[in-house]
């Protein structure tokens, strides 16, 4: 009998693909802040900074644990992404020594193009959104046999993605309550496996991308709208098979924050802490800035901000 995802996506996979990919990746750090900085009422308040890791955001992970776990032919690796995966998967071919294509849409921001070229990859721009580049990568892959690499339903970038929640214990002990930014769900389906109900895992998502929001109203992965300010990195067309039986029994809310939220968050890190996130990096804060998720006095939160790939660094307006 085929074993479900939340027992595929373990915590022992989890810490093997740890101790498998930690000389390629960095282990990121954690901030202590005081809540009373961002106007909020007092709490225990701290961010996990993975827009520091390699290829700036956390996909570096994910695209490791597939580079170095599964076989990969002469053709090499293929990707769609909006962006940061694509960046990450460029990374981790350059680092290994294999070929890349990756296939962003239109929409993909420019600084994540930059470092895809910086990579060595051979990058394709190709439709208007993240579904557009997909079919694109899979009918590179059907014609060239490429080891295709999914940006978020995949076995190995769930893996990859838990070993955020796997640090973090480490860095946090005692943690109450993290919020994640959710696009496809590989992210916030790989940390919830970690931590198995043992922390308060609440996913945050653009109202204009509502991916895992509909998915659990609906009771299964259905297709939404994909737009706003973070599409580039949190606007799929719906969350990932894999990943979705993890958030069922895991996840224990979503809340919706919209583009000026997100705005406002990315302005509060850079003016506060001096913290240059793109927009989906800068998600899960604003649900905290908006009150759409409100923490009890004695609550100790981690936020994670999850990618920083943007040339933006003054956000008056």
């Amino acid at each position: 009998m085929m074993e479900r995802p939340e027992h595929t996506i373990s915590r022992a996979r989890i810490a093997a693909t740890y101790q498998l990919i930690r000389p390629h990746i960095r282990r990121t750090p954690v901030m202590e802040v005081a809540s009373a900085d961002f106007a909020l009422p007092p709490f225990g308040m701290r961010l996990k900074l993975e827009l520091f890791q390699q290829s700036g955001s956390f996909k570096a992970r994910g695209a490791f644990a597939n580079v170095l776990m599964r076989h990969v032919p002469p053709a090499g690796v293929a990707a769609a992404s909006g962006g940061n995966h694509g960046a990450a998967v460029a990374y981790a071919a350059m680092k290994s020594g294999v070929p890349a294509k990756i296939f962003v849409p239109a929409i993909s921001s420019p600084a994540k193009m930059e470092r895809i070229r910086e990579y060595k990859a051979d990058l394709v721009v190709v439709g208007e959104r993240y579904a557009d580049a997909l079919a694109a990568s899979e009918r590179w892959v059907a014609q060239t046999g490429a080891l295709a690499i999914h940006a978020f339903d995949q076995t190995e970038t769930l893996l990859g993605q838990g070993t955020i929640g796997l640090e973090l214990e480490e860095q946090a002990a005692g943690l109450g309550t993290l919020l994640v930014a959710v696009g496809g769900g590989g992210l916030i389906g790989g940390i919830a496996a970690w931590y198995a109900g043992n922390v308060k895992i609440v996913g945050v998502e653009p109202a204009a991308a509502p991916t895992l929001y509909r998915a659990l109203e609906a009771g299964r992965p259905v297709d939404t709208e994909s737009g706003g300010i973070a599409a580039d990195s949190l606007a799929p067309r719906r969350v990932g098979e894999l990943m979705f039986p993890i958030a069922q029994r895991y996840v224990d809310r979503v809340v919706l924050v919209t583009d000026e939220d997100i705005r406002n968050a990315q302005e509060a890190l850079w003016s506060t802490l001096r913290i240059a996130a793109e927009p989906g990096g800068a998600a899960a804060l604003a649900a905290l800035l908006s009150g759409q998720y409100r923490p009890e006095a004695d609550e100790r939160v981690a936020v994670l901000v999850s990618g920083g790939n943007t040339t933006a660094v003054d956000f008056r307006r």
